[in-house]
């Protein structure tokens, strides 16, 4: 199932029932970095409008990936992201974690003369109550394969015990952290796609296959393209008609 729809995400979320969604993956506008056309208007009531559909329609047991960054202003990070990560809080989503989105590339946005290359963005994870779904992606390489495991765990009062997998042998691949080294990906016609890569990971990681996942702010559909390669549901909404086309097109060219 792909359902697209072309409008405002308050309006059409509002339609979707509720407690319906296993899954939202998307990314607010970033501070106004981009102009997306300039017909986006991007303020804090239109974000507390789709954070609070977005937990209205998620699942008990759902989880929602928000991907975001901060502008500088007058020499300021906005905070924005913690902002809108506490508000999530209040409206009763649990913050399962902040993971980071690690760009290999500096994308040359900032003064380096006075601060450092800003290379990263934050995921936040959040859930809504007991998480259901968690299929971790284990492919980070352990350095010591094939030796046996040792150590301590430290307690809470200052004391260690063995950890409980002492002496079992290293596997070859380990679970990933919470730091994902990912490259961009750009989208013609689109301000700031997501990474396929990361659409892909997070889909896998929050979802099983025919699930239903949703993202409000489709723009380029990178989302929705992840999905139907991932055998999942898909519900897709964009505002901008240009944006919604690229998004479309894209998803009618992924083979069945």
């Amino acid at each position: 199932m792909i359902n697209l729809y072309q409008g405002d995400c308050l309006e059409v979320m509002n339609k979707i029932k509720n407690n319906s969604i296993d899954l939202t993956v998307t990314s607010p506008p970033y501070d106004n970095i981009r102009t997306y056309n300039n017909k986006l208007v991007w303020n804090w009531k239109n974000f507390t409008g789709i954070a609070d559909q977005i937990f209205k329609v998620t699942k008990p047991g759902g989880a929602a990936v928000w991907v975001v960054g901060d502008a500088t202003i007058n020499g300021s990070e906005t905070g924005s992201s913690f902002k809108q990560a506490l508000y999530f809080k209040e409206i009763g989503f649990n913050l399962h974690d902040t993971m980071i989105y690690l760009k290999p590339n500096f994308s040359a946005v900032g003064a380096l003369k006075v601060r450092y290359a800003q290379v990263f963005e934050y995921m936040f994870i959040f859930t809504k109550g007991k998480l259901k779904t968690f299929n971790p992606i284990k492919d980070r390489l352990n350095k010591n394969v094939g030796s046996k495991k040792s150590g301590t765990i430290r307690q809470a009062d200052g004391t260690t015990k063995p950890m409980s997998s002492l002496g079992k042998k290293i596997k070859k691949y380990g679970q990933r952290y919470n730091v994902w080294p990912i490259t961009p990906r750009s989208v013609s016609g689109h301000p700031a796609p997501f990474p396929e890569q990361l659409a892909n990971d997070h889909i896998i990681s929050w979802s099983n296959e025919g699930d239903i996942v949703l993202d409000p702010m489709m723009g380029s559909g990178t989302t929705g393209v992840a999905c139907k390669n991932l055998n999942r549901n898909f519900i897709g909404i964009e505002k901008d008609p240009e944006y919604f086309k690229i998004a479309k097109d894209r998803m009618t060219e992924v083979k069945e």
